[in-house]
C-alpha cells in the first residue's frame, strides 16, 4: 500500500495553535465565535487562512460562489486532485471548532507533507466552502450544492438574510467574489474531517467516527396568520392566535419525530413573533421546522405527517398557514473505497473506531453527488455544537487528523 508508516502523524501543537488563532476572528459572547457567511470577520477569516495557505506554497483559486481552492501540486499535475477541507463560516453563535478543524487539518496535512519532502502523485486542493452553515442565507451547504448541481448559482445570489441584504451583493462587497466558474475543477476524491455534533464517540469512548452515511434533511418555513387583538379585551373564543399555533406546531413536530425513533430528529428552530408586544396577541408567526432521517421514506413521512398536521391545527384555531420548503437533501451514502481508507488508517494508526451516520448535514453530503467522498469524525464534548461551549480536546483534533492525513496521502499516492 503506497502510504505512510505507522508513525507519521501530523504536528498537533501547530493545528492546536491555527484552531485558536482563527478563534480570535469573530469572537462570540461566550468563549466561542460568530463569523457568519460574507460578513467583515468572515472576510477577515478568509484572508488569515490564504495567508497560511500561500505561506505553505500552495496556488489559491476562487470561484464565482467565493469557495477557496489552495492547491498543492502533485507530480503529475494533470491527475485530478484530492480535495479535503470543510467550511470557516459560524453559527451566530458557534464554536472555535465546527467546519474550522476540516480545513485547518487540511492545511496541516500539507505543512506536514513539506516538512517530510513528501510529493504525491495527485495534486492536493485544501478547501474552503462558502456558506456551510445556513444561517445567515438559506440553505446550508450554499457552495458546495452550486458546484454539485443541485443549486442555482442566480438563484442564490437572490437569497436575502433578515436585514435584506443578498447574498451576491454581499459576496462582492467583501471582496471575495470569483471569476472561476463554479463546478469546473475535477475532483478525485473529498475527505471531510469534522467534530461529530453528537454524542456516541465521547460516550463509547471512541477516538473515531467512520462514516458511512449522512442523514436526510428538509427545513420547512411555516408562516401562521391570525388577527392581532388585545390581550385583555378579547375573549378566548374570539382568539385567532397564531402564537398558540406555532406552539401546537412545535409539539407536533417533537411527537412525530419520536414516532420514528431510533434515528429520526426534529425540531423547531428559528421563530419569530409579530408583533410582539406584551399586550397584543400574536397576528403572525414565522418559524422553521428541521426534520432528519437516515431513511428517504422516513423523512418523506414526517413531512407529510407534519403537513397534515399543521392544516388541521390552523383550522382549529381559524388562521391560514404557508409552507415553504427552504432546505433539503436525501440521505447520503458514502463512497465505500474512500470509506475503506479511513478505516485502514484508524487501524494503521491504532485509533479506535466505528461506523457513524452524521447527523448533520455536510458539503460532503453534496460532493458526494459528482466525486468519490468520505468523512472523518472526532469526539466533541457532551456531543454539544452550534454553541459557543463547544468543546473538543487537543488529542482528539490530532487523532482526526491523523486519520485524514493518512486516509488523504494514501489516496493521493505517494511518489517512492
Amino acid at each position: 500500500m503506497a502510504a505512510p508508516g505507522e508513525n507519521l502523524r501530523i504536528n498537533s501543537d501547530r493545528l492546536w495553535d491555527s484552531i485558536m488563532e482563527m478563534a480570535k476572528i469573530g469572537p462570540g459572547i461566550a468563549g466561542g465565535n460568530n463569523r457568519q457567511t460574507l460578513t467583515d470577520e468572515d472576510g477577515e477569516g478568509r484572508h488569515l487562512f490564504k495567508r497560511w495557505c500561500e505561506a505553505a506554497g500552495l496556488e489559491m483559486g476562487l470561484d464565482e460562489m467565493g469557495t477557496m481552492f489552495a492547491r498543492r501540486e502533485g507530480t503529475e499535475p494533470d491527475l485530478p486532485p484530492v480535495f479535503v477541507g470543510s467550511h470557516l463560516d459560524t453559527q451566530p453563535t458557534g464554536g472555535k471548532y465546527d467546519g474550522v478543524l476540516g480545513v485547518l487539518g487540511g492545511l496541516e496535512i500539507v505543512r506536514s507533507l513539506n516538512e517530510l519532502g513528501i510529493k504525491t502523485k495527485h495534486p492536493i486542493v485544501v478547501t474552503n466552502w462558502t456558506n456551510e452553515e445556513g444561517a445567515r442565507f438559506a440553505p446550508a451547504m450554499m457552495a458546495s450544492g452550486v458546484f454539485a448541481g443541485v443549486l442555482d448559482q442566480a438563484d442564490v445570489y437572490e437569497h436575502v438574510d433578515k436585514n435584506g441584504k443578498k447574498f451576491g451583493e454581499e459576496l462582492e462587497r467583501i471582496g471575495w467574489k470569483g471569476t472561476e466558474k463554479v463546478g469546473d475543477r475535477k475532483i478525485h476524491a473529498f475527505f471531510e474531517l469534522h467534530i461529530e455534533q453528537g454524542p456516541i464517540l465521547e460516550d463509547e469512548d471512541i477516538d473515531i467516527g467512520v462514516v458511512t452515511h449522512g442523514q436526510g434533511l428538509k427545513w420547512l418555513q411555516v408562516t401562521l396568520t391570525g388577527k392581532e387583538a388585545h390581550t385583555g379585551s378579547t375573549p378566548m373564543p374570539k382568539r385567532r392566535n397564531a402564537g398558540l399555533g406555532m406552539a401546537r406546531v412545535i409539539e407536533l413536530v417533537h411527537e412525530i419525530a419520536m414516532d420514528y425513533q431510533p434515528d429520526a430528529v426534529g425540531a423547531v428552530g428559528h421563530m419569530e413573533v409579530y408583533p410582539n408586544s406584551r399586550n397584543i396577541i400574536a397576528g403572525r408567526t414565522v418559524f422553521t421546522i428541521d426534520i432528519r432521517s437516515p431513511e428517504k421514506e422516513v423523512l418523506d413521512a414526517m413531512d407529510g405527517r407534519i403537513r397534515e398536521g399543521i392544516d388541521t391545527i390552523c383550522e382549529a384555531l381559524d388562521i391560514q398557514y404557508a409552507i415553504e420548503q427552504v432546505g433539503h437533501f436525501d440521505p447520503v451514502t458514502f463512497d465505500p473505497g474512500c470509506v475503506q481508507a479511513v478505516r485502514d488508517a484508524a487501524e494503521r494508526l491504532g485509533y479506535t473506531h466505528r461506523n457513524i451516520v452524521s447527523g448533520a448535514g455536510h458539503d460532503a453530503c453534496w460532493i458526494n453527488r459528482v466525486a468519490p467522498t468520505a468523512m472523518v469524525m472526532c469526539p466533541c464534548v457532551d456531543g454539544l455544537s452550534h454553541n459557543e461551549a463547544e468543546e473538543i480536546t487537543k488529542e482528539w483534533a490530532a487523532a482526526g487528523a491523523d486519520v485524514l492525513f493518512h486516509a488523504v496521502v494514501e489516496t493521493a499516492v505517494i511518489v517512492e
